[in-house]
């Protein structure tokens, strides 16, 4: 089968990125140049704009997307969203929710998401795989610890039933989980680039100073993270050896 004639991932887009950013299209199109797929590789849904869900047939797998959304606001095109991603993880679907995504699956499957305690996580952070990492997919044969870039408020409290935790920060208990052998949560963002992260700290500028960070340092502190987008792309491997397209 030629690259071209190969079956679409289906994008979820639940957000766009902050105003400042949107030159660079949105996060579809991030997430489709950093895991390596062409254009007609890919087909996105604006569910956050009300745009109706697709039937799962005929997908390799399905990303979604983050969002300056909050799950936790329930909003009706957030819950049918939810719903569609249960029944496509019982149904065996291979998915990958970045960031709003991770947490909306993890709403999806049962888990608990709220207001992080200690607040905003931002910038390039440090994450550190748990052994059961060893076993994964996706995270198999990466280093211990690695860079990553994060930027949110809400956060996984609690891992759906039967997920497996692959990853922590220092902030952030639950960064990436596993929820059976076909879908995966990620806190962090593996499509941000350096440039992204940094944009995205210069527009919360004011949030971190209220908070008490410095911006500058926040800033000067991104770094590049190669082992993040491995991440993403082997998602997209994967999710073809388990369909077969």
């Amino acid at each position: 089968m030629s690259k071209s004639a190969r079956t679409p991932f289906l994008i979820l887009e639940t957000g766009q990125p902050v105003p400042s950013m949107r030159r660079h299209r949105g996060f579809p199109h991030w997430i489709r140049v950093a895991a390596g797929l062409e254009a007609d590789e890919t087909v996105v849904v604006n569910v956050q704009a009300g745009e109706p869900l697709p039937t799962r047939e005929g997908f390799a797998g399905t990303l979604v997307t983050g969002s300056g959304a909050m799950v936790t606001d329930r909003a009706d095109w957030s819950e049918r969203s939810a719903d569609w991603l249960r029944d496509a993880a019982h149904a065996g679907m291979p998915l990958l929710g970045i960031c709003y995504g991770h947490q909306l699956l993890a709403h999806a499957l049962g888990g608990e998401v709220a207001d992080h305690p200690a607040g905003r996580e931002m910038g390039t952070i440090g994450l550190a795989l748990h052994d059961t990492a060893a076993y994964d997919p996706l995270f198999a044969g990466l280093p211990p610890a690695f860079p990553a870039q994060a930027t949110h408020l809400q956060t996984v409290l609690r891992p759906p039933v039967g997920a497996t935790v692959l990853a922590r920060s220092e902030h952030d208990a639950c960064h990436a989980f596993r929820w059976g052998d076909r879908a995966w949560g990620l806190q962090f963002h593996p499509e941000f680039s350096a440039a992204h992260m940094r944009g995205y700290v210069h527009a919360r500028s004011e949030a971190l100073l209220s908070e008490g960070r410095c911006p500058k340092t926040v800033a000067r502190e991104v770094s590049a993270t190669p082992h993040a987008r491995r991440v993403l792309r082997r998602f997209v491997r994967h999710a073809r050896t388990l369909s077969g397209h």
